[in-house]
């Protein structure tokens, strides 16, 4: 990475609350300002108030281009990651060898004894480099290398290695799969797993975790990550030793006031009492994005003694108001035919947040045969209860905060 003036480091500074864009027009009335720098740094700093609070905080620290940034874990996820490093290896070794923006390498040096953070691309290590000085941590090394290839060109064995692959192919296309992904896990799991007692694997909230766990071999654990409800990554913790019997899958949705964390095996869920509702009662439930993607669907009716609408109806309902149930809630005011008169007379405004759970429609098209702006303080939810299509006018309920483990 190029040095930055003082002066346009000055700039980002006295600018910092400003659309990078409109400053990169008026280009020609700061000639001495690098701005096409400046705007990067300026967008970084706006990125990373919310995504990096921490980075936010540092003015020293500089940010990356813009693929970079949002390929980069955010700090919720990243501590998250970090609290599990305690309970599998205190003050353990680390290479992350997928090093990036340097957030997860930042992180793990808070809870390890030493992080060997590796990357090729010679832009990020310098900032990295010059970030995590910036942030006072002494005990990363840093590597501008492959990582693999930095691997195998020494002997060093560690408590947990950590790999991110790129989920983006030779064209910036994105892809999903393990063995489309750079590196090519697969290929290269066996020496990873001879390398170190525990192999901690990032990969997308769209992979396939029956494929995952068969390619994976043995996996201890999987974490499913959200915050504010956004399913951000799954976490595979693979075990270069043995697998339990029963596999963890820990679903964590991450709010500022508090954390839905829900954990169940294949075995309890296959084990759970399936249980449906004949008819639709005053609450009714969605299940946080953690909980769809690991499947917990039996479960969680059995957790919260909610009968589920169908089989393939990821809804639940009760009588009672469930303060702690992790995902969205909702209130019923009335059934809805839903055709366009009937929505009509419910709906003065034609106004209303729609959402199609099991429906024969998507929510795009039954919006448009409803003729739905949306917005308003209403939702209506389409879907199914057993086989039968059925229309619900709700509103959201939102409980105090439960207190939570």
């Amino acid at each position: 990475m190029p040095a930055v003036s003082p002066t346009t480091l000055a700039f980002v500074r006295q600018h910092k609350d400003d659309d990078p864009l409109q400053l990169l027009l008026q280009q020609q009335h700061y000639p001495e300002v690098d701005m096409r720098m400046a705007a990067q740094q300026i967008e970084g700093r706006q990125q990373a108030r919310s995504k990096w609070p921490t980075l936010h905080a540092c003015e020293k620290v500089l940010y990356p281009q813009k693929l970079n940034r949002e390929q980069s874990s955010s700090e919720t996820s990243a501590r998250y990651k970090t609290s599990l490093l305690e309970s599998i290896h205190p003050h353990s070794t680390i290479a992350d060898i997928t090093g990036g923006m340097g957030i997860d390498s930042w992180l793990f040096a808070q809870r390890s004894a030493h992080v060997d953070y590796i990357e090729q691309d010679t832009t990020l290590v310098d900032i990295a480099i010059h970030n995590f000085a910036a942030l006072g941590v002494t005990n990363i090394r840093c590597h501008c290398d492959d990582g693999i290839a930095w691997l195998h060109g020494n002997d060093s064995h560690y408590d947990t290695i950590y790999v991110d692959p790129s989920r983006r192919d030779s064209n910036g296309r994105r892809v999903q799969a393990f063995e489309d992904c750079t590196p090519n896990l697969l290929e290269h799991l066996d020496f990873l797993l001879s390398r170190c007692h525990l192999l901690m694997v990032k990969a997308s909230p769209m992979t396939d975790l029956t494929a995952a766990i068969a390619q994976l071999r043995t996996v201890r654990e999987i974490h499913i990550v959200a915050v504010d409800g956004e399913c951000k990554e799954v976490l595979f913790l693979v075990d270069s030793v043995t697998t339990p019997q029963q596999m963890p899958i820990h679903c964590v949705d991450i709010h500022a006031d508090h954390t839905f964390h829900n954990t169940f095996t294949r075995e309890s869920e296959d084990a759970a009492a399936v249980c449906y509702a004949s008819s639709v009662d005053r609450y009714l439930y969605e299940p946080n994005a953690t909980l769809m993607k690991g499947g917990a669907f039996h479960s969680i009716s059995s957790w919260y003694d909610a009968p589920q609408l169908g089989r393939a109806t990821h809804l639940y309902t009760s009588s009672r108001l469930i303060t702690d149930f992790p995902g969205r809630i909702f209130e019923v005011l009335n059934p809805v035919a839903l055709n366009a008169k009937d929505v009509r007379r419910l709906l003065p405004d034609n106004r209303c947040h729609l959402l199609c759970k099991n429906y024969p429609v998507s929510t795009a098209v039954l919006r448009k045969q409803l003729r739905l702006e949306e917005g308003g303080d209403c939702h209506l939810i389409a879907t199914r209860i057993g086989q039968v299509p059925i229309g619900l006018l709700c509103k959201r309920v939102f409980p105090a905060a439960p207190i939570l483990p």
